[in-house]
């Protein structure tokens, strides 16, 4: 079964080449584009994509307005918007996560990281690209991240730091499972529990919360 993804960047340069590396890839459909943040609200809301690849800069309305404005509909069925960013971005990127945004690349990704990452976030997960991560770290070092979180988290266990690390490197529960050898399902629980010693509600907030801790 394809998933239906939608393009949105203000340079149609960049536009076309997502598309074209994309259509390389037998499990994507692209189903729409959009070359700023207005009309993509608008595109978003007819289409209803399962995955918007979307870059953070845009004229008329950015990314994170965009993905601000979707969660603010209260909608049952969300679609997931991975940003699109570049090594200057990295303060954005933290204001990404806190509207909401399930993903984060590079805009050099190679093919089958973005495809990775598409279906990973159609499942429901979250996603930070290792080299945005370490900009990330930077960033946090010299001023503190204002998401939503416990200010003293219950102190982690080696297992669960461990655990941290994998969702950090972006892998999923299944990979997590074969990595520790343990079930899916007690990765399943192993993470639940991470989110909730943390203080966070998802994934990627957990990674960055870890990171400004300096547990991980």
């Amino acid at each position: 079964m394809s998933i239906n993804v939608m393009v949105v960047d203000d340079q149609t340069l960049v536009r076309e080449g997502i598309k074209s590396l994309l259509s390389l890839a037998p499990e994507i459909n692209i189903v729409a584009e959009a070359a700023d943040g207005k009309s993509a609200l608008e595109v978003i809301s007819t289409q209803k994509p399962d995955v918007v690849l979307m870059d953070i800069r845009m004229p008329v309305m950015n990314g994170i307005e965009v993905v601000e404005a979707l969660n603010s509909r209260n909608e049952i069925d969300i679609s997931p918007v991975i940003m699109l960013t570049t090594f200057d971005d990295h303060q954005l990127v933290i204001q990404a996560i806190q509207a909401g945004a399930k993903g984060f690349l590079l805009k050099d990704v190679s093919l089958e990281t973005l495809v990775e990452a598409i279906i990973k976030v159609s499942n429901g997960e979250t996603l930070i690209q290792p080299s945005i991560t370490q900009r990330v770290v930077s960033s946090l070092q010299s001023k503190q991240s204002t998401f939503e979180s416990s200010d003293v988290p219950i102190p982690l266990t080696a297992k669960e730091i461990e655990i941290l690390r994998l969702i950090a490197a972006g892998c999923s529960n299944r990979e997590i499972s074969q990595a520790v050898f343990k079930s899916e399902g007690t990765v399943k629980n192993q993470v639940s529990n991470v989110l909730d010693k943390l203080g966070v509600r998802d994934r990627t907030r957990a990674v960055l919360k870890a990171i400004e801790l300096g547990v991980i």
